[in-house]
Parts: structure tokens; sequence; C-alpha cells
């Protein structure tokens, strides 16, 4: 059976080091990034991340993007409808496997595995049930680096959007706050680490709050 995989790209951290797990682990081919990106905000769903940064990750990662475009406040049935489209022009290249960045949330995973088996396709969950402090730690020792660009300013300060995730970052998250957002505490955008041939570069743009969070505009250099 073909071990051709295609990756669900947030463009996160979660992400980058799952992505990493994958590619360590061996005998898998990674064969595309896939990522919602938002219509006419033209930026990275949920994560607010203007498109041209996604793809410079994806160049920097040596893979192609393709981008999934999604109406805002995208409802459910139109979601699942492109996501079907885009995963079955994959199955129907040969890949099989999809893979995710998500860490312990059951629904979540029996949602994606419901979705997949429907066409045939078999999900992957490299960083599953890892713990998240553990991984947060792991994250920096390999030499990720990214910055908070989405806070739920209900769980988290708003202050949060535009850190950069180091080890004060971590050390700062309040009681009740997952180290890595797993509960949507905080999106990321990573812009270096063992997965990039080249950083990514940017520098911060306004903080803005839109419906309900607070957003750190990056800005391409």
């Amino acid at each position: 059976m073909t071990n051709d995989v295609l990756f669900c790209w947030s463009g996160g951290k979660d992400s980058a080091i799952a992505l990493h797990a994958l590619q360590s682990a061996g005998g898998f081919r990674i064969m595309a990034l896939l990522t919602t990106v938002t219509e006419g905000y033209d930026r990275i769903s949920m994560h607010g991340v203007r498109r041209v940064l996604l793809e410079r990750q994806a160049d920097s990662i040596g893979l192609p993007l393709h981008s999934v475009l999604i109406p805002p406040q995208c409802v459910n049935v139109i979601y699942e409808a492109r996501m079907t489209e885009a995963l079955v022009l994959h199955l129907g290249r040969g890949t099989r496997k999809v893979a995710f960045g998500d860490i312990f949330l059951e629904d979540l995973r029996a949602y994606r595995e419901r979705n997949l088996a429907r066409i045939g396709m078999e999900a992957l969950f490299p960083i599953w049930k890892r713990n998240t402090r553990g991984l947060g730690r792991d994250f920096l020792r390999l030499g990720f680096r990214a910055i908070a660009v989405c806070v739920d300013p209900r769980v988290l300060d708003a202050s949060f959007a535009g850190r950069e995730l180091d080890a004060s970052f971590f050390a700062d998250l309040p009681p009740g706050v997952d180290p890595c957002g797993e509960n949507g505490e905080f999106h990321t955008f990573v812009f270096d680490g063992p997965v990039f041939k080249a950083p990514i570069l940017f520098r911060t743009g306004e903080r803005v709050m839109r419906e309900g969070f607070c957003f750190c505009d990056l800005l391409p250099e």
C-alpha cells in the first residue's frame, strides 16, 4: 500500500512539529500541503495569516501547496464539500493518507477519520497524545520559531498576540491554558525550524479585534 501522504497544514506550530515527526519517522512520502484560505480576506482560515506568507512557508519547506478556498463564517456543509473536492483530487493521484497536527481532541479526530473513511482515505496523527508541555519544550529544542497571531481574549490576554513563542511565552501562560493552545486559546505562525530551508521574513503589523479574537497582522518582507 502506498505511503504517500497529504499534509493538512495550518501554518502553525502543531503542524510544523507534526510534519517534522512524520519526516523523521521515515517511510512516508509527503506529496503536498493542504490549507484552507478564507475568500475575500485571502488569509489562512482562523489564523489570519496572509496567503503570501503561507506560500513562502510551502516554498521553504519544498512542497506543493493546495489552498482550499472557503467563505468567511463558513458553514460546515460548505467546508466539507470543498475539502472533499480537494481530497478526492489527491486520492485520484494515489494519495490515500492525510496527516494532521491534532494532539488530544477526541471528537475532532473522530470527525476527521469519519469523513476520510467515506471517501476511502486514512488519517494519520503524528503527535497524537503527546504531552503538550513536553511538545512546547521539544518545539524550542528542535530550533523552531513561531509567533502568536491569534488569541482568544476570553482565556488569554490579548497582549500575547504578536509575541514569539520562547521560554518566557510558555512560562507566562496562565493556568488552564494548554501550552500548545489545543483548545483554541491561541494560534501561531511558524517562521523557522528544521522543516524549512530558510526562515520566513516578516514584520509585525497592527493588532485588531475581529469576531471576538485578537489578531496580530504579519507583513511580508
